[in-house]
């Protein structure tokens, strides 16, 4: 393509644009001119010290996340769809002087769950460092075990369900997608028909990137409105919108500060959710109780001292969509006349929200399998260990305390702890690692090791 024929680049910003707004529906013009931004941003990857991300999240599926990252995939740099891929995969594709564009569609299967996040944080960690040019990953590699740098910085786009982890949209520009309504209309979008079309507007910013990119190296924007890691994060947008010019300019600023101020409405709205579950743990504490109906728990809200709830005129709807978020749902109580909310539903969040909040200590969760490996080390320091016996022993707690008879241990389980079938009514748990007792007079399971042996001299003693 010539000189002449070359658009300006405001006029292919606009193009870009008007391309992306035929498939795909995004919740306002703010979230399109960061899309759009943000794309142009893959092709100057080169002349700036942090990588902007790019979530696009939506509440539930069929929201468009998909289509917009397959629009993104035409037009971007580069790009690389990570469907499957190793994380040693990505880190050598990753390790070239131009990086390619990283996108990662149904990002909520890799950070959905604590279990699944825990086998990512090695990817994880790879988002985070790549945000900042200089910062590497060591490894070693090959039969010899050399150590090697792998470099991580580039640009990347995640598409998925809900939240990322924090660490990474705080890096971001996170665009919630919303379902169409039946009066919000696009194109059909078929990868053979209008994909070729896509790939020329990609053409065209990379002939644009070549030209302003000894401009955009080390430009600083003035007045960018947002500051600290936003700043970091829009620096190279706003870049590209000044290097653009024509309405860019502004329209990239008017995009930053209304996204950031988005972003932390929601990260206040998150903090009233954790408050929330904060003190619905107090009351279910305070009133020793194992299901509370849904009025009489926002009554209980309502009534704590300096809360907001009474305030947001709390009520059974409100705290149900609040509480939604977080996978609680109400049930029956044990007779199956009212509902409401169960203790045992919360007890898996108030573990990964609000851990040093204190619960009964009568009750108990049941432990997860996946969650033994978390327990087994509770008691390393013996010393603290010893004391924690020692408390226990002057607060007598049947459920912790096992099942004690004078018979043959193997085989036999006490009246107490029996329904009339002689079923055991509840299975006890190793009071040192949380592991479910089958048969047992200690209240300690079989595992050896100091804490547990420990454990059982006390109960001999």
């Amino acid at each position: 393509m010539t000189t002449e024929t070359r658009p300006q680049g405001d006029v292919l910003l606009d193009d870009v644009a008007d391309a992306i707004r035929r498939y795909c529906v995004l919740p306002d013009d703010h979230a399109l001119t960061g899309v759009v931004l943000w794309v142009a941003c893959t092709y100057l990857t080169d002349c700036f010290e942090y990588a902007p991300r790019l979530v696009i999240r939506s509440a539930e599926k069929g929201s468009g996340k998909s289509r917009l990252l397959e629009v993104i995939d035409a037009l971007s740099y580069e790009p690389l769809r990570a469907v499957n891929a190793t994380v040693s995969y990505i880190f050598r594709s990753l390790d070239r002087d131009t990086p390619p564009t990283l996108l990662i569609d149904e990002a909520d299967t890799i950070f959905g769950s604590k279990k699944v996040s825990e086998n990512n944080e090695e990817l994880r960690g790879l988002l985070n460092a790549g945000f900042q040019r200089g910062l590497t990953f060591g490894r070693t590699v090959g039969p010899q075990h050399e150590p090697k740098d792998f470099a991580t910085f580039a640009m990347a786009a995640l598409a998925g369900i809900g939240r990322m982890p924090d660490t990474i949209e705080d890096r971001a520009v996170v665009v919630v997608m919303r379902r169409r309504k039946p009066s919000e209309v696009v194109h059909p979008y078929r990868t053979r028909r209008d994909r070729p079309a896509l790939k020329e507007l990609a053409h065209d910013l990379t002939d644009w990137a070549d030209e302003v990119a000894e401009r955009a190296e080390g430009y600083e924007p003035p007045h960018m409105g947002v500051e600290d890691r936003a700043a970091d994060t829009w620096e190279p947008l706003i870049t590209v919108a000044d290097m653009a010019g024509g309405r860019w300019p502004e329209l990239a600023r008017e995009a930053a500060t209304a996204m950031v101020a988005n972003a932390a409405d929601e990260a206040e709205t998150a903090s009233l959710n954790i408050k929330l579950l904060a003190d619905i743990k107090t009351i279910f504490n305070e009133e020793n109780a194992d299901f509370i109906t849904s009025s009489a728990l926002c009554g209980h809200l309502h009534n704590l001292e300096e809360s907001p709830w009474a305030q947001f005129e709390l009520n059974p709807s409100k705290l149900g969509r609040r509480l939604k978020e977080y996978g609680i749902r109400t049930g029956h109580n044990t007779t199956k006349t009212v509902r409401g909310y169960r203790l045992e539903d919360f007890l898996d969040t108030w573990d990964r929200y609000i851990p040093t909040a204190k619960v009964s200590e009568d009750v108990q969760g049941r432990p997860q399998a996946a969650d033994q490996h978390e327990r087994r080390d509770t008691f390393n320091d013996l010393d603290t260990f010893k004391a924690s016996v020692e408390s226990k022993a002057s607060h007598h707690n049947p459920r912790s305390e096992g099942v004690r008879t004078g018979l043959d241990t193997f085989g036999h389980l006490s009246a107490e702890n029996s329904d009339q079938t002689g079923k055991p009514a509840e299975t006890p748990c190793c009071r040192v690692c949380g592991q479910s007792l089958i048969f047992s007079r200690t209240g300690v399971c079989s595992r050896l090791d100091d804490a547990h042996d420990i454990a059982r001299m006390e109960v001999a003693a």
